[in-house]
């Protein structure tokens, strides 16, 4: 296997820069490079030259023997100083070596999954840690990257071998008397694993929300303040506003951190009937949004009913409560009265759903637990047939133990493998 290397850290100018070296000759360029021996695994200062003995710059740098590395591979790593024009000179140098060539994307990491370093969920996880921009999807992405998801799957798969071969015993021994009756043990077994599988189905979604990011619309009729409240929210001037009805025709969006939650708020068009053509398309995208997004904020007079559904966990609120004498619950983008209140409220609805977040993720996660879920459910229906119908469930139980296989990547993931790591960055 090829030598690889590649800038970990990101381009441009900086304090420290990371080349990373892994693959059977890394600890050859280390010592070419330092002309020093290095420790198994330690740190080492010294000056770096290239092949002509010309100084390079002065670096530690940081060895480890494999397996015991993230890639499990011999690695070393040069932390040089960030000028561009010393990274360039160290990567020159390295690409004149023998078998040693440029990381492809996400190449390192690939090579920690081929060498069981990680399963494909913990990779997925180390995606989404570097695309974390909240405390909520850092702690999400951390529990994934920590193998959560892969210890769920191996203890169902431990209770699905536990099932089957109890089953697959009695087939075996179906001309002798078998004074035992496995089968309450292994429907015990079975709807355990199913019980266990539908919660984390359940949780997808909102795991996926915190992943992406909640949805929430701004809603209510033309000129009641929903551009000028969506200013207010974010602390800049994302949306034009206007005295004149009818100001906003396309939904604004602005991506905002709210208590660690990634928010995205949207401020769609006033919704109204209207002759106009343009306006027409807007307040139809508007209504599309509204009823798509986790939640609504309704700006609306008391009794006003507005064209998009109130869901459990939207809120209403009366607007322009600064022109108003005796609004008690209100809210004014214009002097920020009822902000703070109208925040504390989205965020504590959004917290109470992610409390429900699953341990997966994606909808890959959801495909592979779905087909077990159905596995699962007939191979129980068919124990409930009698010892006849064994071999059946024993099939069924296996077919569950692949989809699981599949969700961690075991097997039948080679066709997804170029488009995940082709997402990660070239030094990782």
């Amino acid at each position: 296997m090829d030598t690889i290397f590649a800038l970990a850290t990101a381009h441009g100018k900086a304090g420290v820069a990371v080349v990373r070296v892994s693959g059977p000759r890394a600890f050859d360029v280390g010592r070419g490079l330092t002309g020093k021996s290095l420790r198994p695994r330690g740190m080492t200062f010294a000056s770096l030259s290239d092949e002509n003995g010309s100084f390079l710059d002065d670096a530690l740098v940081l060895s480890f023997t494999g397996p015991d590395s993230f890639t499990g591979e011999d690695i070393v790593e040069f932390q040089i100083h960030g000028s561009n024009a010393i990274v360039s000179a160290l990567l020159a140098e390295l690409a004149k070596w023998d078998r040693i060539r440029i990381a492809e994307p996400g190449e390192f990491t690939r090579r920690a999954m081929d060498n069981a370093k990680l399963d494909l969920t913990q990779v997925e996880g180390l995606a989404d840690l570097i695309d974390a921009e909240t405390e909520m999807q850092r702690k999400q992405a951390q529990r994934v990257l920590s193998g959560e998801l892969g210890k769920l799957v191996d203890r169902w798969r431990t209770d699905l071998i536990r099932a089957a071969s109890l089953i697959e015993v009695t087939i075996d021994f179906a001309d002798e008397d078998v004074p035992l009756d496995v089968t309450p043990e292994v429907k015990e077994l079975l709807s355990g694993v199913l019980s266990d599988v539908q919660k984390q189905i359940d949780g997808i979604s909102i795991s996926e929300r915190i992943r992406d990011g909640f949805e929430v619309a701004i809603v209510g009729a033309p000129n009641v303040g929903k551009s000028t409240l969506l200013n207010a929210l974010s602390g800049r001037e994302a949306a034009i506003t206007s005295a004149f009805a009818g100001t906003t025709r396309d939904v604004i969006e602005v991506r905002m951190d709210m208590s660690g939650l990634p928010v995205t708020l949207l401020d769609t068009a006033g919704l109204r009937e209207t002759d106009d053509p343009v306006e027409g398309i807007g307040i139809e995208r508007a209504r599309g949004r509204a009823a798509q997004a986790d939640m609504r904020v309704f700006l609306a007079e008391e009794g006003e009913v507005l064209d998009v559904k109130f869901e459990d966990g939207d809120l209403r609120l009366l607007p322009k409560v600064d022109l108003r004498d005796d609004a008690k619950s209100g809210v004014s983008g214009h002097s920020g009265q009822g902000i703070d209140v109208l925040v504390a409220r989205i965020e504590a609805e959004l917290k109470t759903r992610s409390a429900n977040a699953a341990i997966a993720t994606r909808a890959r996660h959801r495909e592979a637990m779905t087909r077990a879920v159905t596995s699962l459910s007939t191979a129980i229906d068919v124990l409930n047939r009698g010892s006849d119908f064994y071999d059946i469930a024993a099939e069924e139980i296996r077919s569950v133990i692949r989809s699981l296989e599949i969700l961690v990547g075991r097997i039948g993931v080679e066709n997804l493998l170029d488009e995940i790591f082709s997402s990660f960055c070239l030094g990782k």
